[in-house]
């Protein structure tokens, strides 16, 4: 049965038009994955699915009464609440029915005769309800998804301002888990996941009973848990109903096909084209070339099959630098107290360091408090006088109706427009593009923005934090072989085990 229809959608964002008549189904206890790349419209999408937007043309039907749960990758959440009380509110109504019931029981010892008998009957019927709904596994449960996500149960008197955005994004997404939904959506759910909690997201989703559709990078991760894939394909979107590996083949085989039915429709149009021109002006054959041409108008137009362009990423080399970059000795980091023992490490001249650890170690505050942008609780670090920094933060805040070129001439001022667009297409960002407002791209699309500024910046050492977060294969691929080819010292801040395991890097793990 299908728990959703699509058909015949079109949406069109700021003069683009992301998806034009596309139509896909859902069936119940369906295992999909959105994929596409950058910019292809598979935040639109989700949100279309769950009616943040309204389609411009065509019909989102969804199975009635159906139950949806929403994770943003943006993971917005209410700052001002704590834990638990933000993940406790799934359960609010059964609550309720439980302070009902003792209510009933309570006022049971004043009432006579039938008012004392309807209070009984109503309040085992409420016990009835609350055992069926497994309410008082709550706590359990509650317990399990906590765990899962690498979290503790201490953390539900939490202040949500004071964690981490990852932790925020572990608490969004517990309790979609929580409410048990009839459908997932969930787009980009491992961006603020380490590797652990991955494996324990996907082991989840495996056993999920019933339906999710999930937008990720992560191709493992796609791999893992898809037994259906929806593909954004020239502003439609295609169902493969197999796994991912399914996909990638029957995808190559489909594109071979479609390209065979460009060239043959192509040569085919052309002929009859020649045909026209040639009959069109004879009193003898004007018939017979104006029929050819109206069959021609009535021909429906295969579109060219394109394929995503590969990208080349480069991070611009300064001068060397001495052997000991950077020393750290005896380092404490944190806020108000510290996050971890004292660190000891050295980064050595031209190498590549990845930093790993479970979400709220404190990966971000080492690479601030290095930095300088946060202070030491105590211990030193110090760099090399030759070191040239430049960092690529994992939360950056743009003014977001600039356009993409208009941020490039503002920090790249020798550059005159036609470079600063050459250099945003060589990341992926098309003129089209450029002059959209950033509030209208993509997630990847944004970090490939910066990618492209952090590539006019000479430097011989490259820190960057989280940079793969929303960013497709392809410019995953380009980000790994420009860091693997930058001479310098290369330290990454990563979750993503696919990425940073082909970097062969020196691993710095913290452990809280």
């Amino acid at each position: 049965m299908s728990l959703l229809e699509v058909n015949n959608l079109s949406f069109r964002y700021d003069n683009n038009d992301l998806l034009l008549d596309a139509n896909v189904r859902l069936f119940l206890g369906d295992h999909a994955v959105l994929v596409g790349p950058n910019g292809t419209g598979k935040t639109t999408l989700m949100n279309l699915l769950n009616r943040n937007l309204s389609p411009d043309k065509g019909s989102i039907t969804w199975l009635p009464n159906i139950k949806v749960g929403y994770l943003d990758q943006y993971a917005k959440i209410d700052k001002n609440i704590t834990v638990g009380d933000y993940l406790l509110t799934v359960f609010k109504p059964l609550f309720d029915k439980e302070a009902e019931m003792e209510k009933l029981y309570q006022d049971v010892g004043i009432l006579e005769g039938i008012e004392m008998e309807r209070a009984l009957n109503n309040a085992a019927a409420i016990g009835d309800m609350l055992i069926e709904k497994d309410f008082y596994a709550i706590k359990s449960k509650l317990g399990n998804i906590i765990h899962g996500l690498g979290l503790e149960m201490s953390i539900l008197d939490s202040p949500i301002k004071h964690l981490s955005g990852g932790m925020r994004a572990k608490i969004i997404l517990g309790k979609l888990l929580l409410d048990e939904s009839d459908i997932l959506l969930l787009d980009e759910p491992t961006n603020f996941l380490d590797i652990k909690h991955i494996e324990w997201l996907t082991k989840f989703l495996q056993g999920y009973p019933k339906a999710f559709l999930v937008v990720s990078h992560d191709e493992a991760f796609l791999k893992a848990i898809a037994d259906t894939v929806i593909a954004v394909e020239n502003k439609g979107l295609t169902r493969y109903k197999g796994n991912f590996d399914y996909y990638l083949s029957e995808r190559e085989i489909r594109f071979q096909m479609t390209e065979k039915a460009f060239v043959a429709q192509q040569k085919y149009i052309q002929k009859q084209e020649t045909f026209i021109q040639k009959n069109i002006v004879r009193a003898s054959t004007t018939k017979q070339a104006q029929s050819v041409r109206t069959k021609l108008e009535k021909i429906e137009k295969i579109g060219k099959p394109v394929k995503q362009k590969e990208l080349k990423f480069h991070f611009p080399f300064a001068k060397d630098t001495g052997r000991d970059v950077l020393v750290i000795e005896n380092l404490e980091i944190g806020y108000t107290k510290a996050l971890l023992k004292p660190i000891n490490y050295i980064v050595r001249k031209n190498e590549k360091v990845i930093i790993t650890g479970k979400n709220g170690v404190g990966k971000s505050t080492l690479v601030k408090t290095v930095l300088g942008l946060t202070k030491p609780i105590s211990g030193q670090f110090k760099w090399i006088d030759t070191a040239n920094i430049s960092y690529f933060e994992q939360d950056f805040a743009f003014n977001q109706e600039r356009t993409a070129s208009e941020l490039c001439f503002e920090e790249l001022k020798d550059m005159d427009h036609k470079k600063v667009y050459t250099l945003l297409a060589r990341f992926g960002i098309s003129r089209e593009m450029s002059d959209r407002t950033l509030s209208s791209l993509s997630g990847g699309q944004k970090t490939k923005v910066r990618l492209a500024l952090m590539s006019q910046r000479k430097s011989n050492v490259i820190i960057l934090d989280e940079p793969t977060n929303h960013l497709d294969q392809v410019a995953k691929e380009a980000l790994r072989k420009a860091i693997l080819e930058f001479p310098g010292v290369a330290i990454v801040v990563s979750h993503d085990k696919s990425f940073h395991d082909d970097l062969g890097a020196a691993e710095l793990e913290l452990k809280g």
